[in-house]
């Protein structure tokens, strides 16, 4: 099912870039920078509401991203900040896994051409939602 297959893949993408942000705001100690992460998560929690209320729609319930990508993802950003936890160092690692996903959501789109309009929405606005959060973060370059 088209509609499936993309829900799981927003619903990881999203959980995962909560975790990265959670992640990163660790190693920052500027107010402003944590600022804009927390606006990012909270952006993405209204995406992960949207997934989750369309998975209640179709009566499923969504995968959970394996834990090797999790565990991937977390080392990732720890060994790419062992030492420069500079602002720009850590919007670089952002926008990359954000890069990646608006790649992953265009993929989606065009690999499941029978999703429904309300689902494609969703997508569309997370692949929005990565593509703004990326201008935003350009400023801490």
């Amino acid at each position: 099912m088209d509609d499936l297959t993309i829900l799981n893949e927003i619903h990881k993408g999203v959980t995962m870039g909560m975790s990265s942000l959670e992640d990163v705001a660790k190693k920052s100690s500027d107010s402003n920078f944590k600022d804009e992460l927390t606006t990012q998560f909270t952006t993405y929690q209204t995406t992960l509401n949207k997934v989750n209320n369309e998975f209640a729609n179709i009566g499923e319930i969504p995968d959970d991203a394996p834990l090797n990508e999790k565990v991937m993802g977390w080392t990732g950003i720890q060994m790419n900040t062992i030492s420069d936890t500079s602002n720009s160092k850590l919007s670089e690692i952002l926008i990359q896994g954000y890069d990646m996903g608006v790649i992953k959501g265009f993929k989606l789109l065009n690999q499941n051409p029978k999703a429904s309009q309300n689902v494609k929405n969703i997508l569309n606005g997370f692949i929005r939602l990565q593509e703004n959060n990326i201008n935003r973060l350009k400023k801490f370059l």
